[in-house]
């Protein structure tokens, strides 16, 4: 009985007060909610998951394959044949696009074919969106490429030897070449000789499988909240960034010229300056062949700009270059007359799977955070992106693991990082993709160039590849001419995406990765610590209250001050809060209580020695007494619209209890409107108002029209100038 009375008390207590009279009033009563028992909850959620039956191992099946749902019921007739034109499109394109995004790894061309054939067939068992593209990525390529770098130089070897593997006797790709020098590797983690090039994969192996497991772990912990911190203006200015650094590599490649890889802090401005400093021994016929090359690439690529709603299909342009460049290269022996240099053997089939080294993955683990971090927000946004479009439904989570199997499986085959790339899935769907059959069709393609074709590339340039790399990057490079629409619609925005951009080109793509997510999130505080502050007047004859420094013809409320704060009211920004107020009221308190009680001693020593002139001349203190009247104010309430406090921290009601009580000093009274529920609970918890919230309903305002109609009702008090 007694539990049953206090709740009604409670609910009388929380009443918030609505008026658009005086004459007529509602009461909003809070809902009294039980408490949670957070044991039993979690109690039930363990029972439930550590429970094993038919139909939940089923549905864990189900939801872990979601090809198991969708393919039984696969409409032939409607899907097949886009699936397949798609599918057939893009495994055009990844062909030359894997051979080229080797240079980025560092690694072989056979490595890239590799990757791009398990990602698409992995994916397709466990992805949930229908229509991206998952495979190799220039961006992770080259993230893979600076880590393999890295750990060349550590080893010892040289990065601009461009002499052919080695292959041990068992190898189903023996050489007889007697000029490569076997490297013990023993010390790095390695319990047999090996060269460069396995020493290079067993690196790249390492961090795809890190990367992977990290993922894993992030799926596990539901860690997918950590891509909501990455803005969409840091991940332009990411890939803006690493698009440079790509760029920059590739240079040496186009004009045919040697210089050392840089590495490290200011990569790309050391290249830039090896490359003007050896220009002199640039190729002619690799600057021809560059020329020409990047001349048709652009020129399609505009073209298929303009023509694309006329197309059915993209032009396979990379792959048209690739042929013709390859056939002249080969029968030209550039190569051996004007010195070009070529991709060289590519072999066929598949090494036998090898599990990664976990002696190497110590000296990777660090790298593989960052990797992992943006395939994953890559792979998801690119989905989530792709799914409303087409109105369905993604599973974020099962995405992380879907990419996670797609580094984790791979790197057993000698391949490396993957995600999902926004060119390559446009392209998906423009050409008609409608399920992930698509990426089965793309990865037979690619099987059919590793089993057969991929010798046939062995004359091929470099330079060309160079070129398909540069063209590939006309999309983030673009970005440069959004930056001025950019900074109109943004201007904080715009300086994450600068801030980004230059991090990741002028120090390292990780170090740049890092500043992103600091800086977005130090631009996040620091709009909350100085946000948009307003005085408000009313809209005549409505109910509504605006800005007055924004809008015409509004009518201030007579001996009134409506103040406004745009942010949550938190330990950050206190004392803008109060600083803000006390300008835009145009009283501070403090100074104003100082101010009457130093007024006060100078009227009590005047009284003083009128008192005494009294006595000496005999005049009464009637006749002479000069009273000193107190500053008159303007106002005599202060209502603080709270619908932007989205919360209170300690220090924020401490702030809001220090506010009332210096202005009730001064006889103000302050008036809180707009308060959301968990904002009314803290300033409960906290003490904001009396004891068992009596007076609540007189602080406190469903909305700013009602605290104006009770300010307004409510009797001036004595104004007294003594503190």
């Amino acid at each position: 009985m007694h539990e049953v009375n206090a709740q009604k008390m409670e609910r009388q207590i929380e009443a918030i007060k609505i008026d658009d009279s005086s004459a007529s009033a509602f009461q909003m009563e809070r809902k009294v909610h039980m408490k949670i028992n957070r044991k039993e909850i979690i109690q039930a959620k363990l029972r439930k998951s550590c429970s094993c039956t038919t139909q939940r191992l089923k549905n864990t099946v189900l939801d872990f394959f979601p090809v198991l749902r969708w393919l039984p019921k696969y409409s032939y007739k409607e899907y097949i044949w886009g699936d397949i034109m798609s599918g057939l499109v893009i495994g055009i394109i990844l062909v030359p696009q894997a051979i080229a995004y080797s240079l980025l790894a560092g690694l072989k061309p056979i490595y890239s074919l590799y990757t791009s054939f398990f990602a698409n067939i992995i994916y397709f068992l466990m992805g949930t969106s229908r229509h991206v593209s998952v495979g190799i990525f220039s961006l992770i390529s080259l993230m893979v490429g600076q880590v393999v770098d890295r750990e060349l130089l550590l080893a010892g070897f040289d990065l601009n030897d461009d002499a052919p593997p080695a292959f041990s006797d068992s190898s189903p790709w023996k050489r007889n070449d007697s000029n490569i020098t076997a490297f013990n590797l023993t010390f790095a983690g390695l319990n047999a000789e090996c060269e460069k090039e396995c020493y290079a994969i067993g690196i790249a192996t390492a961090l795809t499988f890190l990367a992977g497991v990290y993922q894993i772990l992030m799926g596990i912990f539901r860690l997918g909240f950590v891509s909501v911190y990455l803005s969409e203006s840091m991940l332009d200015g990411f890939a803006t960034g690493a698009s440079l650094t790509i760029l920059t590599a590739q240079v040496k490649y186009l004009i045919g010229i040697k210089i050392p890889r840089s590495q490290g802090l200011g990569m790309l401005v050391m290249t830039w300056f090896n490359i003007f400093q050896n220009i002199a021994q640039a190729n002619l016929c690799d600057v021809i062949t560059s020329t020409i090359c990047i001349v048709v690439l652009v020129a399609a690529k505009e073209v298929g700009d303009r023509y694309k709603h006329k197309l059915k299909f993209p032009l396979p342009t990379e792959l048209v270059i690739i042929v013709v460049a390859t056939l002249v290269s080969h029968y030209g022996k550039l190569n051996e007359v004007y010195g070009s240099s070529v991709s060289g053997a590519i072999p066929t089939g598949f090494i036998p799977p090898q599990v990664p080294s976990f002696n190497l993955m110590f000296r990777v683990a660090v790298d593989a955070v960052p990797l992992a971090i943006v395939s994953f927000a890559f792979t998801v946004s690119l989905s989530e992106m792709f799914a409303k479009k087409y109105a369905y439904t993604i599973r974020a989570n099962q995405e992380m693991f879907a990419i996670a199997f797609c580094n984790i499986i791979p790197s057993f085959f000698h391949s490396f990082a993957t995600s999902a790339a926004l060119a390559k899935t446009l392209v998906k769907t423009s050409t008609g993709c409608e399920t992930q059959v698509s990426s089965v069709v793309s990865a037979m393609v690619v099987l059919l160039v590793l089993l057969f074709l991929a010798p046939l590339f062995y004359s091929l340039q470099k330079c060309v590849l160079a070129c398909i790399i540069i063209v590939s990057l006309r999309g983030a490079l673009r970005k440069f001419k959004d930056v001025p629409q950019r900074y109109y619609l943004n201007k904080v925005d715009t300086v994450v995406w600068c801030v980004t951009m230059l991090s990741s080109a002028l120090i390292s793509t990780e170090v740049g990765l890092l500043v992103g997510v600091a800086f977005s999130m130090l631009s996040i505080i620091g709009r909350t610590q100085r946000p948009p502050t307003a005085l408000l007047s009313q809209i005549p004859s409505t109910v509504f209250y605006e800005n007055d420094q924004e809008y015409e013809n509004l009518s201030p409320v007579p001996k009134v001050k409506i103040f406004r704060f745009e942010a949550p009211l938190y330990y950050a920004n206190k004392d803008f809060f109060v600083k803000s107020l006390y300008r835009m009221t145009g009283l501070d308190p403090t100074l104003e209580v100082a101010r009457r009680k130093k007024q006060d001693k100078r009227e009590k020593e005047h009284l003083k020695k009128e008192n005494q002139a009294t006595n000496v001349n005999g005049f009464s203190q009637a006749d002479t007494t000069l009273h000193l009247v107190p500053k008159q104010l303007d106002f005599q309430t202060i209502i603080i619209d709270c619908s932007s406090f989205s919360f209170l921290d300690i220090p924020g009601v401490n702030t809001l209890k220090e506010i009332l009580k210096d202005y009730g000093a001064l006889n103000i009274a302050i008036l809180l409107a707009c308060c959301t529920p968990s904002v009314i609970d803290s300033l409960k918890r906290g003490g904001y108002f009396e004891k068992d919230d009596r007076n609540m309903h007189e602080m406190l305002f469903y909305s700013v029209h009602s605290a104006v109609q009770f300010a307004r009702d409510r009797k001036p008090l004595a104004d007294n100038s003594t503190v």
